[in-house]
């Protein structure tokens, strides 16, 4: 397709992922209302951890799927079902109902993520998709900074429900979008039947992770039975024909490499948004709107040095420099801001945050450009779904541990307490930086194809 009748199908795949998107960010800033509405405030953190949950959960699966059937009719199937789901967050009477269809919700969003990426992937071809990825990535910053604030508007001027509301004449609008013009690609033709025990016991190893990560009161059970669950999965896997998760895939260096980059970058990154804002609320009285606004210079930092990457890869079909490359700038800037607390500065704060945007920029998308330039057309689904699992994967591991290493050094939580714990979590995760800039250095060194696969 050219440049002008991609236009279109990609303005719509957009607008499908956008409602998602906003959705992991706009309701931080209502959940103390949502508690006092229909729950405790202790029970609401499971607003959030049902969906990032139920979506990683739920993403293989999608993934597999999207490589056996018309991945258009599953986009929209998954877009329907996000919309039905807002309606009814929005519609909710008690904290129960609200967190059965928020599962539903996050059940959706993993589809939108998944599906939308590799639908980029049918559509461009594979020198150009890291430009396009550069343009996901750009709706990534601005949800992430308008989210919180757009929640915070809403909630205090209508309701915490229109947050859910507005969900739905975006889903509509991108419905009609994705009927008109995105094309329909014929998926290969499936070898055998879906995996389903594969995918059960994948979903079930992968909740009790992402729950003992999370959830403090059962961790021990919980990361128990995720690690049983896995020896099964394992076995499963090497003695199924088509498995939920091909072994042969993960075995191919793009993947494995690129998989545990985006593990250790995401990781690293939840050290800069968790973590950053609580220390300059305290240390400097910074608002919460403040603490918020600091974090967009790092995100429009981050959209250029991804628009950037993408113009790389477009004119010379190189990526394998990138990511150690973003994934050691961040690390750098990470030990920059431990070495820069104790200033309790915002500027100093701030000039370690750009770099680190930059670095990041150079990193996740480029990751997906790489193994969706590594393995065939029938299977960009099931790869593509991997990457946005070890990606979501590493945001509950590194929040959980990072948390947890907070924590231990906040002490009674007074500035020189805060300050402590931040500088520890920004060492830890500058750590963690530099590891993935080493395993990042063994991309394969290939240049991406001009034409499509």
């Amino acid at each position: 397709m050219t440049t002008s009748e991609i236009r279109l199908p990609f303005a719509a795949i957009v607008l499908a992922m956008l409602p998602a998107v906003l959705d992991q960010t706009i309701l931080a800033t209502a959940l103390p209302t949502i508690a006092s509405d229909l729950g405790r405030v202790t029970q609401v953190s499971w607003l959030v951890a049902v969906y990032v949950v139920c979506a990683t959960a739920a993403t293989p699966l999608w993934g597999k799927l999207a490589d056996r059937r018309s991945r258009k009719r599953l986009l929209q199937l998954a877009l329907a079902a996000f919309v039905t789901a807002s309606a009814l967050c929005g519609a909710a009477q008690d904290l129960t109902q609200l967190l059965i269809v928020r599962g539903v919700q996050g059940v959706a969003a993993g589809g939108l993520m998944t599906l939308a990426m590799t639908a980029v992937g049918d559509l461009v071809e594979p020198r150009q998709r890291g430009r396009y990825q550069g343009y996901i990535a750009a709706v990534f910053a601005a949800a992430t900074v308008l989210g919180p604030l757009l929640g915070g508007l809403l909630t205090d001027q209508v309701s915490w429900r229109v947050l859910f509301y507005v969900n739905v004449p975006l889903g509509v609008a991108a419905l009609a979008a994705l009927s008109a013009t995105l094309p329909t690609v014929a998926p290969a033709r499936a070898r055998s039947r879906l995996d389903l025990l594969g995918a059960t016991l994948l979903v079930g190893a992968t909740t009790a992770l992402m729950l003992g990560c999370l959830w403090a009161g059962e961790r021990v059970a919980l990361l128990a039975a995720a690690a049983v669950l896995t020896i099964v999965l394992g076995a499963h896997i090497r003695r199924t024909a088509d498995p939920i998760v091909p072994a042969a895939m993960l075995r191919t260096r793009a993947v494995a490499v690129a998989s545990a980059g985006l593990f250790l970058g995401t990781a690293a990154l939840f050290a800069v948004v968790t973590f950053v804002p609580t220390f300059l609320q305290v240390t400097t009285g910074a608002s919460p709107t403040d603490a918020g606004l600091l974090l967009v210079p790092m995100m429009l930092a981050t959209t250029l040095a991804t628009n950037l990457a993408g113009r790389h890869i477009a004119r010379t079909g190189r990526y394998a420099a990138l990511p150690p490359t973003g994934l050691a700038i961040m690390g750098v800037a990470l030990l920059a801001l431990a070495l820069g607390a104790s200033e309790h500065s915002r500027l100093t704060t701030e000039l370690a945050l750009v770099p680190f945007g930059l670095g990041f920029g150079l990193t996740s998308q480029v990751f997906i450009v790489a193994v969706q330039g590594a393995v065939e057309r029938r299977e960009l689904g099931t790869a593509t779904s991997l990457t946005g699992f070890f990606r979501a994967l590493g945001g509950a591991v590194g929040a959980a541990t990072l948390g947890a290493l907070f924590s231990a050094h906040a002490g009674t939580g007074g500035a020189g307490d805060i300050t402590e714990a931040a500088q520890a979590v920004f060492l830890a995760g500058g750590l963690v930086a530099l590891v993935g800039a080493v395993v990042a250095l063994a991309l394969p060194n290939t240049s991406l194809s001009p034409v499509a696969a």
